[in-house]
């Protein structure tokens, strides 16, 4: 069996010539032109501590691809969104629309060029998301690469990470900073490449994509500058070549049982809630069935373990101190919460890989033990009520409470919302609600971690919530429930809570509820204008025409 199974589309047709005479031109030899092609793509672009060293990563790929003597690599890039560069600014509307153009531009060029394989290296938040389900798509062999996390910053003996930078911000309006800290917090927060340190939505990511087995080992927690990372990319021309000869595609890996490892894992480790968004988009996209009920059940009978950032202690980096994402994995091989047989693109199990691997040493304290835990069930924890008749998804991690019942203040954005707690007018008992800002009403569902952000700054993360149909960082903490859906733009019931409306929000049952009748809320309803979009052309107003609801997964493409 050939391994250029699509590229000889294109080199071994003589009916050709144009399009191999091009390619020859850019540098191909005549002679590898029966080889396999890989693209060797990446999200790297300047101005983003996440992505800045990804286009150097992917050139040792290339290296390593060509010292097999057997493939010809191909680099590409595609575009990425910081976020947080955009979080808390019009930028932000870009993020999660990010994801579907990543995963159609990986898609536009493997299919136009007829690439046999796929590496491609991701930064940020919605880069990985977006390559895997380009991968599903294509559905040929390919290796997903981390660029890798970020180092902590320091300052005064604390220890720094991006969120530091926000929380900073509520701290400096509310005195509690003084000016030259509050710089010196800025200038110590990300102290070079890598994307941002703790359990937020990129690490969250990189590692269900690693347990999912879509990555090699290790990728998702060797840090961006450590030399296991260089090493990684120096040796993947080896299992890309293992992939291409046995010919194992992400639908070999990308399955209802890996999928269910991945959500596990994301349990244990405090994921952020973007996951509950990405993973449904990629499963469907693989064609399997995944909802917000079926992610409740994980919920229900997978606790929360460890003890890491936002509102935990460790970083990212902390955890590959000792043992990366395989020593997690091993842990929850032993304890029985993890599929060891599902297929991963070392072209070996899981229980294979980490067969040789050490276990987590006795003394750390990261991640508890099951007897132990911080939690007895997951943190990501799903809503409904009369306020969110299709799903929210709530972040309870136990620190917060299980209940929190308050009036409502309402925001119909979340610059208006940054102002009123700014200029004090969110008090201690409020329900802090930020709507319009869905896939459709924001537009592009932007994350609220500004105001989350200056809820903590600002000494109010104990006794105030926060509710909204937008996202929400991996770096938010606090009693905070988003991807409320119906959004409310589209006339979800959010956007009939007035000021003074009474909230209750119950993670023990689940609910998240107004305490107004329906007779009232009919009546709201029947005086509800639906206000006008707030883009009327360009790819964000595509976005709106296009996006699916949050409960499945804001994909574009079904």
């Amino acid at each position: 069996m050939s391994l250029n199974r699509y590229s000889r589309v294109l080199t071994q047709d003589e009916s050709l010539p144009a399009s191999q005479a091009m390619i020859i031109g850019s540098g191909v030899p005549y002679e590898d032109l029966n080889k396999p092609f890989v693209g060797i793509g990446s999200t790297g672009f300047d101005g983003n501590p996440c992505n800045m060293h990804l286009t150097t990563l992917a050139a040792l790929q290339k290296k390593s691809v060509l010292d097999t003597k057997q493939m010809v690599g191909l680099l590409f890039n595609t575009i990425g969104v910081s976020d947080g560069i955009t979080n808390g600014n019009d930028g932000m509307r870009y993020s999660l629309p990010s994801r579907e153009i990543i995963a159609d531009s990986i898609e536009t060029i493997s299919g136009a060029h007829f690439y046999d394989g796929i590496i491609f290296t991701a930064g940020c938040d919605k880069n990985m998301p977006g390559a895997i389900m380009a991968m599903a798509r294509l559905n040929r062999p390919a290796i997903m690469v981390y660029g890798g996390t970020i180092n902590g910053g320091h300052f005064k003996g604390e220890k720094l990470n991006i969120v530091s930078a926000f929380e900073a911000y509520g701290k400096k309006i509310n005195g509690k900073i003084s000016e030259e800290d509050f710089k010196e917090v800025i200038k110590n927060s990300c102290p070079g490449p890598g994307a941002c340190g703790g359990m937020y939505t990129a690490n969250t990511m990189a590692t269900a994509i690693e347990v999912m087995g879509m990555s090699l080992p290790y990728s998702s927690s060797s840090p961006a500058r450590s030399e296991e990372k260089k090493k990684e990319c120096q040796e993947i021309g080896k299992y890309m070549y293992n992939l291409l000869e046995k010919d194992i595609k992400p639908s070999d890996i990308i399955t209802p049982k890996s999928i269910l490892n991945a959500l596990r894992v994301i349990t244990i480790l405090g994921g952020s809630t973007n996951a509950a968004l990405h993973m449904i988009a990629i499963a469907r996209t693989m064609g399997i069935d995944l909802d917000l009920d079926q992610i409740q059940k994980v919920t229900d009978t997978t606790p929360l373990l460890a003890d890491m950032k936002p509102s935990g202690k460790y970083l990212m980096e902390d955890l590959f101190a000792i043992g990366g994402t395989p020593a997690i994995m091993k842990f929850m091989l032993n304890e029985g919460m993890l599929d060891g047989s599902c297929l991963t693109v070392t072209g070996k199990t899981i229980a294979e890989n980490l067969e040789s691997l050490p276990d987590l040493p006795k003394d750390q304290d990261l991640l508890r033990p099951v007897s132990n835990p911080i939690k007895k069930e997951g943190h990501i924890q799903v809503l409904y009520g009369n306020i969110a008749k299709k799903g929210a998804v709530a972040k309870i991690t136990g620190h917060e409470g299980e209940m929190f019942e308050g009036k409502a203040i309402c925001f119909d954005s979340e610059v208006a919302a940054n102002e009123g707690i700014r200029d004090g007018k969110v008090k201690p008992g409020h329900v802090v609600v930020i709507r319009y800002v869905g896939p459709k009403g924001g537009p592009g569902m932007p994350e609220m971690l500004k105001p989350t952000s200056a809820i903590i700054g600002a000494g109010l993360g104990d006794n105030v919530a926060l509710i909204t149909d937008g996202r929400f960082s991996g770096g938010s903490h606090g009693f905070v429930v988003g991807h409320i859906t119906p959004e409310a733009m589209e006339g979800g019931e959010i956007a009939l809570v007035e000021d003074g409306d009474v909230i209750s929000i119950n993670a023990r049952t689940n609910t998240l509820d107004v305490k107004v009748s329906a007779e009232d809320l009919e009546k709201r309803r029947k005086k509800w204008k639906k206000p006008p979009y707030r883009v009327t052309s360009g790819y964000l107003w595509k976005y709106i025409q296009m996006v699916k609801d949050a409960s499945t997964g804001c994909l574009t493409d079904r």
